[in-house]
């Protein structure tokens, strides 16, 4: 890869990870638009590590308080709070890891296709407009239930299919179930912890198996932009979000979407 590629990749990774947008979409789109080759295992690996230090750090509080309610008997109604807040977001992940576990195989060589990209971003975008136009705006995270976190972890399952948006459908998801916009999204960035760590556990797995062998230089360079990225996206979408909703990332996606299908047509 070279130097421009790398950082180009990684910023959109880092930028569109945590947007209602897919990070998936747009790195495949961007390959294509550009004429560059796939990027490879370890740079996916790279820009999966990036990612995760950026949300861990931006809810590194929430994080250190959600393990500091399991060091001790429950103290507080935030005690418990933040202990069923850690199990929510346990049962969220599970559909996904095992889905993503047992079909993997099958995503990567009949889904990765711009025809899917573009109907799955048509799809979901009307979706995301749905939910946010009608879904009451009643409900923050401590009121997040067993049944809601499950409901949110198995729409999760969709962003399994480039286009659809792994932030993109639990927001969604969380919005008809109630949830205001800024739950959503802080349940959605929160989840997106155990799903990141996977998919960079299982890269990192398939490397050390000798299937490709890393480049340190380019590797933390991507790391270093995708955290960068990242760290700004999480911060401006949760800040913006209270100042302009959802409906600029619906109208992109819904743009984007009748554009990739015009295109193909």
């Amino acid at each position: 890869m070279t130097l421009i590629q790398l950082i180009v990749l990684a910023l959109i990774q880092g930028l569109t990870e945590f947007l209602p947008v897919s990070s998936s979409a747009h790195l495949i789109l961007g390959s294509v638009a550009f004429g560059w080759p796939d990027q490879g295992i370890v740079f996916d690996t790279a820009t999966h590590l990036g990612t995760l230090f950026a949300v861990l750090f931006y809810f590194r509080r929430d994080l250190l308080d959600m393990a500091q309610s399991w060091l001790g008997p429950v103290q507080s109604e935030q005690d418990r709070q933040n202990r069923s807040l850690t199990v929510y977001l346990a049962i969220a992940s599970i559909p996904v890891l095992l889905i993503g576990f047992l079909a993997h195989g099958f995503v990567e060589q009949y889904l990765r296709d711009i025809r899917i990209i573009g109907w799955t971003t048509l799809l979901f975008g009307m979706l995301l407009w749905v939910a946010h136009a009608v879904g009451p705006r009643v409900s923050g995270l401590k009121e997040m239930t067993f049944k809601s976190a499950l409901l949110v972890g198995l729409a999760q399952v969709f962003a399994l299919i480039p286009g659809a948006s792994r932030s993109g459908v639990t927001i969604t998801a969380a919005r008809f179930l109630g949830f205001t916009p800024d739950a959503a999204a802080r349940f959605s960035f929160l989840l997106s912890i155990p799903v990141i760590a996977a998919a960079g556990a299982f890269s990192i797995l398939r490397i050390a198996t000798g299937e490709s062998r890393i480049e340190w230089l380019q590797f933390g360079i991507a790391v270093l932009f995708a955290a960068l990225a990242g760290w700004v996206c999480i911060a401006a979408f949760l800040a913006l979000l209270k100042r302009i909703g959802l409906m600029p990332f619906v109208i992109y996606r819904l743009l984007l979407g009748v554009f990739l299908i015009w295109y193909l047509a």
